[in-house]
């Protein structure tokens, strides 16, 4: 149907009922259905302290994740640079590529406080607004300074300004990966097993910030936010294609994050959504993303006017229907952004839902399915988790 690549962004979450075992388990059977039904990357997201999700150290599940497949292009959106020591991210990211050479993106966010007064993109002045198609919700407040945030802050041991150092450990982390770091002591340093691994770095971004605008100067892929940020994608694209000067790569090269729920009607697909608002509720609240609800759980329990209010623009921009509704709606979030390539991120309460929302999408989307050639071994684990065997 399209040439635009398709990949996926999973946050390993899980349900009411539901264990983070359950999550990690579901995080991992569907990056292998990913490649066999052909898509380009299966990502990880970074969350911390959420009572619903599980994906917290995603470095540690690409490595069973890189085990259990073998095409598909696997990483990080994001690994919040904050939370670690370039070399930390270096070294992570260099053990899996090296175990599995060729497939490994990391991608670095950028999250925390800065020393300076910055200003903050306006939240005010902006309405709902349509371009071509595609909607741009006027932005939603939101609260950092929740006594959670405080300390998940304080339990990554992250300091006031650390995100001024954004630029100077992006660069470090190229130079490990290359092998060109010279300590400010003057010492060359050899970053084992990252030195000389074919990693693929992006820089992911809301807006247009940092992030953007030092992704085009270094030459960089960029991941630009509508999931999480609807608001701000134009302008996160337009700086980055304007910053942009060749460096790693000859061109900008841009993915594009997106809500979507693939069902078999329209209505199946707002059912298996009921549970999206009151799961982004728990986030802006600021207690965490809760354990997924079923559908009948949020049915019963639907969020009043002023909660919905809350997260109207994230419900509004969930690509949710049949197979020809979301297509046509990713259609248009491509052609406004110019995207490269969509990067979709579902969820649902239960992991099948999830799977096939994937399966009907990579269908409509003209997606290449892959048959690889199974071992009798192979053979014998697939027959046992269909419980044929």
């Amino acid at each position: 149907m399209t040439t635009t690549p398709l990949s996926i962004l999973d946050l390993s979450p899980f349900g009411t009922g539901q264990t983070p075992a359950d999550g990690l388990r579901a995080t991992i059977s569907l990056a292998k259905h990913a490649e066999r039904l052909g898509y380009s990357r299966f990502w990880l997201a970074e969350h911390h302290l959420n009572p619903g999700v599980a994906g917290a150290a995603p470095h540690v599940l690409l490595a069973s994740i890189a085990d259990q497949t073998s095409r598909i292009r696997i990483g990080t959106a994001a690994t919040i640079i904050g939370n670690y020591s370039p070399l930390q991210v270096a070294e992570a990211a260099g053990l899996v590529s090296a175990l599995h050479p060729g497939r490994f993106d990391l991608g670095i966010g950028r999250s925390g406080s800065t020393s300076s007064a910055q200003t903050p993109p306006a939240v005010t002045d902006r309405q709902d607004r349509v371009v071509d198609g595609l909607l741009l919700p006027a932005p939603r407040p939101f609260n950092p300074g929740s006594e959670r945030f405080i300390a998940q802050f304080r339990l990554l041991k992250r300091t006031a300004g650390d995100a001024d150092r954004f630029e100077q450990d992006v660069l470090d982390i190229l130079d490990l990966i290359a092998g060109t770091y010279v300590a400010p002591e003057g010492v060359p340093i050899r970053a084992t097993p990252a030195e000389g691994q074919d990693i693929q770095v992006w820089l992911h971004g809301s807006t247009a910030g940092p992030s953007a605008e030092l992704a085009g100067r270094l030459g960089l892929p960029f991941g630009a936010n509508y999931h999480v940020a609807p608001s701000f994608v134009l302008e996160a694209v337009e700086a980055y294609r304007r910053a942009f000067r060749p460096g790693v790569l000859p061109e900008p090269r841009v993915i594009v994050s997106v809500d979507a729920l693939v069902a078999d009607s329209d209505d199946e697909a707002r059912r298996l959504a009921a549970g999206f608002p009151h799961w982004v509720h728990s986030i802006r609240a600021g207690d965490g993303a809760i354990p997924y609800p079923t559908p009948e759980e949020a049915i019963a329990n639907p969020l009043d006017d002023d909660a919905l209010a809350i997260v109207s623009d994230r419900v509004a921009t969930q690509f949710s229907g049949s197979p020809a509704t979301v297509a046509e709606r990713l259609e248009t979030l491509q052609r406004v952004t110019g995207a490269d390539e969509l990067l979709v991120t579902s969820i649902t309460h239960d992991s099948a839902d999830r799977e096939r929302s994937y399966e009907l999408l990579a269908e409509v989307w003209g997606l290449d399915a892959w048959a690889p050639e199974l071992s009798g071994l192979e053979v014998e684990r697939e027959l046992e988790s269909a419980g044929v065997a």
